[in-house]
């Protein structure tokens, strides 16, 4: 055989290898890091759950997700390992200190974005609009107009109403 028909099953060969070398890799860091567990860590399952770990055994994992709750998990649904910052801040919503830059996002745009005229002024404007009724209208409720002609499917059936049934 030639060189030319065996590259191909040679290239094949070689992405097969490279796919599940990262597939191993990462399930190597997923055991290590179930592997690592301590009591007192938060932690995360795979279905979204968090939790902090009350006791580790070989196969399995005891969590405390709140006051007199005690769940048991297998330890492959562990999902990930948070820091106890990470973890504060999801489940207590305790906030870090600010970095020493000191530099705040805003809760919302309207700092963001420079007007002339005062957001009391604005207001206003757009309550000076007239209302947009976006309901059904029937055709009794439309202002006849002497020029308007009926479209071709107006003509050829009457509008049916709620109350109205077409069966006899």
């Amino acid at each position: 055989m030639s060189l030319v028909t065996l590259l191909p099953f040679i290239v094949l060969i070689g992405a097969m290898f490279l796919m599940t070398r990262s597939a191993k890799k990462k399930q190597q860091k997923a055991a290590s890091m179930r592997n690592e567990l301590q009591p007192g860590s938060g932690v995360r399952t795979i279905g979204g759950m968090y939790a902090t770990v009350k006791e580790v055994n070989e196969d399995s994992v005891l969590l405390d997700a709140g006051p007199g709750v005690d769940l048991l998990f297998a330890k492959n649904s562990i999902g990930a390992v948070l820091t106890d910052d990470e973890y504060n801040r999801i489940v207590h919503g305790i906030e870090h200190d600010l970095e020493a830059d000191g530099s705040v996002v805003p809760d919302d745009a309207s700092s963001l974005t420079e007007t002339d005229e005062p957001a009391a002024d604005a207001a206003s404007d757009a309550s000076d609009d007239k209302p947009i009724d976006l309901g059904k209208k029937d055709a009794a409720d439309e202002p006849a107009d002497a020029d308007a002609k009926p479209a071709e499917g107006d003509a050829a059936e009457p509008k049916k109403t709620d109350g109205e049934s077409g069966a006899k």
